[in-house]
């Protein structure tokens, strides 16, 4: 070897991680005919060099990247890291092949190592040219030439010959068609997530038409229950849940955005207008509701409602959650680790993620604290009534804003009356008395003092003598005083007072006191919250207040129900009562008049502009004044009353009715908050610059808008044509949905730590294929679902699982179990209780009591719901992040907290536990075991092969019969020794039991049920 190189090379040893180690285990594939840069190479140098050598400016060492192509051919102190053509000239080269350790590239304490055949492949690269190549994602799919030569059967579409291709390329075959019943099994498990009858297996295997499988395809890409199985999938993409994530996980409301996604996958809504909307439906030209209710996508991430959390940090939290969500979702990227940092392997930058950010900023929303209420969602039905009831309401408002002359006359009148003055006469206390030692005292002109000791709470009991007959309405002054605590005219600090309760009673001759009936109540102030009607309205915990409008002069009227004393000399009792929950909140000084007046007048009550209008002649009001003037009378005008009472009663229906409309967070957009690059994500450094909205840097632009880009051309750019990710990503994702994995597995990272497609072509051809067709998603599915590699039987050839054990190849078709919502949809559909209702509220099928002990801020417990609720599809079952449904967590489902693209497919005993004891199976088990014993015939057998068709499509094989014969015989015997069991077992769940069933034999098939239910048959994708 040659002596030590220059520090650059020094460096490119540290951070290259290229170590080769014996090949350990079995022999190596040999290296292909062609090294491809960006399948064998550029993972390597990903995986190995990037971390030091990539884009990552900040851990970047001696100035060199890797991940570049100028930096890959670059030569620095004549020393040049790949020669094409030549290893031993490439730096690169020699340093992985170097065996003394002090020049081995890396150090040997990096951990790295690279295998014989890594150091081949890098080898015969430089032999034949070193040809570079950007990194396949971000380069703009272009349609490639479909592979021909094929003339099989097995070709359907284009799909099948970029299969065959590779398949050849590995001197592999395909597998051999699935058979009817399987293929039917599979389509509707992928399509709708739900089996077939057995009447539907049975028209399938014996339809004789050419195309009968893009007919029965056709049928359930039209069935309404194709939106929802795809609305499984988005919304585990789009983090959708019915609770708030953080601290209390409080619920909260967003059930019409996941109609709205049923909604768009069944009327096969183009992709890039599905986009658009959700990403900027808010800001579309008169947009409707259905595209607003698209833009609750923006709120559905993780919020906090704690009392003690930063405003400042949320909002962090919030930007990069958003930035995250969006970038996985559509464009397949891992953009969040560029939160703190340079993405290590990608070229995102910092900047980049904020700048994305930025698109965000106009949002409006609590940082923290609780979701506003929402935008109500009527459905057709609602939508129809509401509208009826506010044209009736339009109707009534405009006769009662109309002026009649009977009304003008009427007016002249009122004004009259409410000039003329009522006479008040004050009352001469005879006797005063506190109960809480408070010292009453009276003074000149009726005046009442409290004075002495201040207690917390106080009655003041008030006895006045007067001749007046038929008093009509009492009045009580609360005085200001500068003696008193700011002015009064309470006793309390800060001068204010709570009457919790204003009481008269009235004596005559020997007869006994009774009480007076007070119909209403009016001041001239009342404290928000305090109105002076709560002084008579019975109750200790209410009252009338008049902060902050302390220091000064506040009067109530109260008028009687009927007139007050009639015949001799009129004892009245007025009882104060003040037993609010605020200390010392008394009255301190006050008078009490009563008048007879027949009409009193209840001037206290008009609004200070109202007063003031009717003190002025009618020549010398204002336009505004006579129109406020009117105004206001025709709102209490007799004459307009039934006007009046038809509106209070359809704004009644109304409110009754909008509480039944379901309502949704949706995006409302305001003036942006200021984005800034945050270092290393620090929400409290403020150093970073401010950026403005923009696409990743080393991506394609969208032309300029004037003035500040918003979410409206961050959504277009995502389905631009010249953006080469979106159709990539989803297409990998679609595949994955029908063959069990993506082309590239990497389901989130189509960027250099993500896998290199096994088909490039082939995903680009998918990709160009969906925009070219209009982003029609229907379309897509189609083509997947009848080519002949979809058609495939599962099983395993002993030639594939030596060469192809994962099949990366498509050489056969893919198992796997299903998904926890269908799992448990596929019980219920199996039993007959699975309920067909699309779209609606979240449900809350069984859960064991005491699950969510552990939710505080508030304390609750989880409800089960009644009737159908219980039966609907998993997609419906409510979403609690923190502590998901357990039946659903069993299976897998995620918690939504973050996007999900794949989700985990564990093998544990909980699911058996699961399908075996969960009130929904084993009620389901019940009711499918009527099912048997009602249409599967008379003997054992019959019954165990009508339970297997309908359960699994297929009869029992012999030795399958044999064993759930010998099940029933031995829960027959159980159960006939053991009533009492039997009837627990039947009781279980909402469903009644058929009333005619023998106990024991119910219970006994209810066994077999859950058997045949637990099978891993059943619960298998095929």
């Amino acid at each position: 070897m040659k002596s030590p190189r220059p520090s650059l090379l020094f460096f490119l040893g540290l951070a290259s991680s290229l170590v080769p180690i014996p090949n350990a285990g079995a022999a190596a594939p040999p290296l292909p005919h062609v090294v491809d840069f960006n399948r064998d190479i550029r993972p390597i140098l990903s995986d190995n060099c990037y971390q030091c050598h990539g884009p990552d400016r900040n851990q970047r060492k001696a100035h060199l990247r890797l991940d570049t192509r100028d930096g890959l051919f670059s030569s620095h102190e004549g020393i040049r890291v790949v020669v094409p053509g030549k290893p031993a000239d490439s730096e690169i080269y020699q340093r992985i092949v170097c065996e003394d350790k002090n020049e081995r590239m890396p150090a040997p304490k990096s951990g790295k190592t690279l295998t014989e055949r890594q150091i081949g492949l890098i080898k015969k690269w430089i032999e034949q040219g070193a040809e570079w190549k950007g990194h396949w994602a971000y380069i703009r799919p272009e349609r490639p030439q479909v592979p021909t030569g094929f003339e099989t059967e097995f070709v359907r579409n284009p799909i099948d010959q970029f299969v065959l291709a590779r398949l050849k390329e590995a001197e592999l075959r395909p597998s051999a068609e699935a058979d009817r019943v399987t293929l039917i099994r599979r389509l509707y498990f992928d399509l709708i997530g739900l089996p077939p009858t057995p009447a539907e297996v049975d028209a399938f295997v014996h339809d004789p038409r050419p195309d009968a499988e893009e007919l029965l395809v056709d049928h359930l890409l039209s069935a309404p229950e194709y939106g929802e199985r795809m609305a499984m999938v988005w919304l585990d993409l789009v983090r959708y849940a019915d609770s708030i994530g953080y601290h209390s996980d409080n619920p909260m409301q967003v059930s019409p955005y996941r109609d709205y996604v049923i909604k768009a996958f069944n009327d096969n809504k183009p992709f890039d207008r599905f986009t658009i909307e959700q990403l900027a439906g808010d800001l579309l030209p008169q947009a409707t509701l259905e595209q607003k209710v698209a833009s609750t996508y923006n709120r559905l991430l993780q919020t906090t409602e704690e009392g003690g959390a930063q405003a400042k940090e949320y909002e962090a939290k919030y930007a990069a959650d958003r930035v995250r969500n969006v970038s996985t979702v559509w464009l397949g990227a891992t953009m969040g680790c560029c939160q703190c940092h340079d993405h290590k392997f990608d070229p995102y930058t910092t900047k980049d993620f904020y700048r994305l950010a930025a698109y965000f900023a106009d949002i409006q929303e609590a940082a923290v604290g609780r979701r506003e209420a929402g935008m109500a969602v009527p459905s057709a039905r609602q939508a129809a009534q509401l509208k009826k009831l506010v044209d009736a309401l339009a109707g009534l408002k405009q006769r009662l804003d109309t002026a009649t002359p009977e009304l003008i006359a009427a007016q002249a009148r009122w004004e009259i009356e409410q000039r003329a003055p009522t006479q008040w006469h004050v009352l001469d206390p005879v006797k005063l008395t506190a109960a809480s030692g408070t010292k009453l005292s009276k003074q000149p002109g009726g005046i009442v003092r409290a004075s002495g000791k201040t207690p917390d709470k106080e009655t003041y009991t008030i006895t006045a003598k007067t001749e007046l007959k038929g008093i009509t309405a009492i009045r009580l002054e609360a005085l200001e005083d500068a003696a008193l605590p700011a002015h009064g005219p309470g006793a309390s600090s800060n001068g204010n007072f709570v009457l919790t309760e204003f009481k008269v009673s009235a004596a005559s001759g020997t007869k006994a006191a009774a009480p007076v009936v007070l119909k209403k109540a009016s001041a001239d102030f009342s404290q928000e919250q305090f109105a002076v009607a709560n002084a008579i309205d019975g109750k200790n915990d209410t009252g009338w207040a008049i902060l902050p409008a302390v220091g000064k002069q506040h009067t109530a009227i109260f008028l009687a129900a009927i007139p007050v004393g009639t015949k001799a000399e009129a004892t009245l009792i007025f009882i104060l009562d003040h037993q609010s929950i605020y200390p010392k909140h008394n009255i301190g000084k006050f008078r009490l008049s009563v008048t007879t007046d027949p009409d009193p007048k209840d001037n206290l009550s008009l609004p200070d502009s109202v007063r003031t209008t009717l003190a002025l002649p009618p020549a010398k009001r204002s336009e505004h004044q006579a129109r406020e003037l009117a105004a206001f009378y025709r709102a209490i005008a007799p004459i307009l009353q039934p006007i009046r009472d038809r509106i209070a009663s359809l704004e009644a229906q109304k409110t009754d009715l909008l509480k039944t409309v379901p309502t949704t967070l949706v995006t409302i957009s305001g003036s942006p908050r200021t984005v800034r690059v945050l270092p290393r994500g620090n929400w409290l450094d403020e150093s970073g610059q401010v950026v403005s909205p923009a696409v990743p840097e080393f991506l394609h632009h969208p032309a300029a808008s004037e003035g500040r880009a918003t979410r409206l051309d961050l959504a277009r750019w995502i389905v631009a044509r010249e953006n080469p990710l979106t159709a990539r990503a989803f297409m990998n994702r679609l595949w994955k949905l029908y063959f069990g994995q993506g082309l590239s597995k990497t389901l989130d990272d189509l960027g250099a730590q993500g896998e290199w497609p096994t088909h490039p072509e082939l995903l680009d051809w998918l990709a160009v294929e969906f925009m070219d067709s209009g982003w029609d998603i229907k379309h897509m599915v189609r083509l997947l679902v009848t080519c002949g590699s979809y058609r495939q039987t599962s099983q395993p050839r002993a030639e594939l699982k030596e060469h192809d054990p994962y099949n990366r190849l498509i050489g056969r078709q893919a198992r796997y179990r299903l998904d926890a919502e269908i799992v448990r949809d596929n019980a219920l559909a199996i039993s007959g209780l699975l309920s067909n209702r699309i779209g609606g509220p979240s449900v809350k099928p069984y859960q064991p009591a005491g699950y969510w002990e552990a939710l505080n801020f508030p304390p609750r417990e989880w409800q089960n719901d009644k009737g159908t609720s219980l039966y609907r599809r998993g997609l419906y079952t409510h979403w609690q992040r923190t502590f998901l449904q357990p039946s659903l967590l069993a299976f897998d489902a995620p918690s939504r907290e973050e996007c999900t693209v794949e989700r985990a497919r564990s093998n544990i005993p909980q699911q058996a536990l699961a399908l075996l004891n969960d009130p929904t199976y084993v009620e389901v088990a019940r009711v499918f075991a009527e099912h048997i014993l009602k249409e599967g015939g008379s003997s054992v057998s019959d019954r165990v092969r009508w339970a297997y068709r309908r359960a699994l499509s297929r009869p029992p094989k012999d030795e399958e019969l044999h064993v759930l014969e010998k099940v029933y015989a031995k829960h027959c015997k159980d159960y006939a020794s053991d009533k009492a069991s039997a009837l627990k077992l039947l009781s279980t769940g909402a469903q009644s039991v058929c009333k005619d069933a023998d106990v024991v034999e119910l219970a006994a098939w209810t066994s077999v049920a859950r058997v045949i239910l637990n099978l891993h048959e059943t619960i298998t994708r095929n």
